[in-house]
């Protein structure tokens, strides 16, 4: 296709949907005798950033269309925004006008991360006869475990600093808030009171605690199968849909509708929400291989799936997986993959693995006899996030990797580790912890994350997790806890590719918060989101022949 098109401009144009409203859309087309297939995205960010226009420019240089279209409420379009539930007809209404128009030839991709990949996967199971390619970057399709809800707690530092900046019409500048005081206000639910900003949708997320009807009206997840078309799919080990992108990735590999949606495939790299911008990532720097053209690939897979140009698109493996600790690229056929090692690996102290200096230790040997570890747990006083899978203010909460040890040096931070490695030690897969615990509360919360220790001590965030105790049993309905019974609970701590290097540890945290990226349980019981009130918990953590916690690494041999 020519690279040399110049470019004519159609601003604001009014694109109508079912019920009347109408959409803003700018218009990028090639100078040239059309149609053309197009390229589609949708966005709440504003259609006259620098950034999109340049990209809209680039695909109409190359000979696409491109209509960037301001969502519903946001910026020059008609109508009253509220997220992802109204994105599914309105990307598609989107579709079926662009399909009518003279300058589009049939064929439509869509393009786009975060928001902008949410609209492709809520409009896709609509199955628009015109779309033909999906590239969603960065993007659950689960909104309550995957965004909102994630381990039945509130992913509070995102959803209060995205919410706030999405409030508006525009832009909302959120600079000026004083965020400890915003993030420690209590009840959670009344923002205006804490921020002076009131939100409704705010409200309904605390509504719908659990995974009700309101969350299955936006879950593609329970709807691959009505998908047509294949997607390239985008993520990054510190984003905060790491999990997520392979969920959709096995979902489209498993259960999409036509061969094609089959052939779907993903991109993991090192990488925080913004994608391949830098080869840092929070402390680490990745080297210059981690950093890699995701435009070019992109056009590459719209190039094959929408002009049928033959370009070696689909003889490609589907998984392209960034390891860590070697920091090399590798082509994978599945996942997890099939050659996993999957070892448990036991957790085992006399009582005090409290602080990386404690005794707990993580071995192949069973458990045995042992004391349980204490400590407490005081919503008050809370364990600070020290980045991790995080989105999208770094400048407020960071996001990435980072040393853990000033959160190891605290006493409500159960520390396990190994021996330091003999020799490189590969971990790439889902990491999956059983936790036998105790608290005297009738609800409190438990978190776990994996951490790569160095010989100089310097403790490497991989992944993470949390899980709200009422709900261990599944997110359609809470059940409390009776204080002091002994309960297992299944955490999934995430999704990583990582050598540990010879002399290198592994070290498993777990304690009881992770503030601000996760909400505080205050323990009580009562309706979360509405209490004030803080009750300090006892927490225990039991690993023994009888509660045998342990976690379970998915282990690559290296050749």
């Amino acid at each position: 296709m020519s690279k040399n098109f110049e470019v004519e401009m159609l601003l604001d144009i009014k694109t109508p949907m079912r019920d009347g409203v109408n959409l803003s859309s700018d218009i990028y087309l090639p100078k040239s005798d059309g149609p053309f297939p197009v390229i589609l995205m949708r966005t709440p960010y504003s259609n006259n950033g620098d950034d999109i226009v340049k990209t809209s420019i680039s695909y109409a240089n190359r000979g696409y269309a491109c209509v960037i279209q301001d969502v519903r409420g946001r910026w020059d379009s008609d109508g009253e925004y509220y997220p992802f539930h109204q994105e599914a007809k309105d990307g598609y209404d989107t579709q079926e006008w662009i399909s009518k128009q003279r300058w589009c030839d049939g064929n439509i991709g869509m393009i786009g991360g975060s928001y902008l990949g949410a609209v492709q996967w809520l409009s896709a199971p609509l199955k628009s006869n015109h779309l033909k390619a999906i590239v969603p970057r960065v993007m659950c399709t689960d909104y309550y475990n995957g965004l909102v809800h994630p381990g039945g707690t509130f992913q509070l530092n995102v959803m209060m600093t995205w919410g706030m900046r999405t409030s508006g019409r525009t832009a909302q500048t959120i600079d000026y808030h004083n965020w400890t005081k915003a993030f420690h206000s209590l009840p959670l639910a009344d923002l205006g009171g804490s921020t002076g900003r009131s939100m409704a949708f705010w409200q309904d997320w605390h509504e719908h605690q659990n995974d009700d009807e309101y969350w299955d009206e936006v879950n593609t997840e329970r709807r691959f199968s009505d998908i047509e078309v294949p997607a390239l799919i985008m993520g990054g080990w510190y984003d905060l849909y790491a999990t997520d992108a392979f969920d959709n990735f096995n979902g489209m590999r498993q259960q999409g509708g036509s061969e094609l949606a089959r052939q779907s495939q993903l991109i993991m790299g090192p990488w925080p929400h913004r994608l391949s911008q830098s080869t840092k990532t929070g402390d680490i720097d990745f080297g210059s291989p981690s950093k890699i053209d995701l435009d070019g690939i992109e056009r590459r897979w719209l190039n094959r799936w929408m002009l049928g140009e033959d370009n070696g698109v689909d003889d490609e493996a589907p998984l392209r997986l960034f390891i860590m600790g070697t920091n090399e690229w590798r082509d994978e056929q599945e996942w997890p993959l099939a050659r996993t090692d999957w070892q448990t690996w036991n957790l085992h102290s006399e009582g005090r693995a409290n602080t990386a200096r404690g005794d707990g230790t993580i071995s192949l040997i069973e458990s045995g006899e042992e004391l349980p570890d204490t400590f407490t747990y005081d919503p008050e006083f809370p364990v600070q996030t020290i980045g991790g899978n995080n989105c999208c203010s770094p400048d407020i909460v960071p996001w990435g990797p980072y040393d853990q040890r000033p959160v190891e040096n605290r006493g409500d931070v159960l520390c396990f580790t190994t021996e330091p490695m003999d020799s490189d030690f590969e971990v790439t897969g889902p990491v999956k912890l059983k936790l036998y615990a105790s608290t005297d509360a009738v609800d409190t919360d438990w978190t776990a994350k994996l951490v790569d220790v160095s010989p100089d001590g310097y403790a490497k965030n991989l992944c993470d997790s949390i899980i709200r105790a009422r709900y261990r049993k599944g997110f359609e309905k809470s059940d409390l806890l009776k204080p002091g019974r002994v309960y297992d609970y299944d955490l999934y701590v995430g999704v990583t590719a990582n050598v540990f290097k010879a002399g290198h540890r592994i070290r498993l945290e777990i304690s009881s918060s992770n503030f601000p990226r996760f909400d505080r349980n205050l323990n009580t019981g009562a309706t979360l989101g509405y209490d004030s009130e803080v009750k300090v918990a006892t927490q225990k953590v039991f690993h023994s022949s009888k509660y045998p916690s342990h976690i379970v690494l998915p282990v690559i041999q290296r050749t």
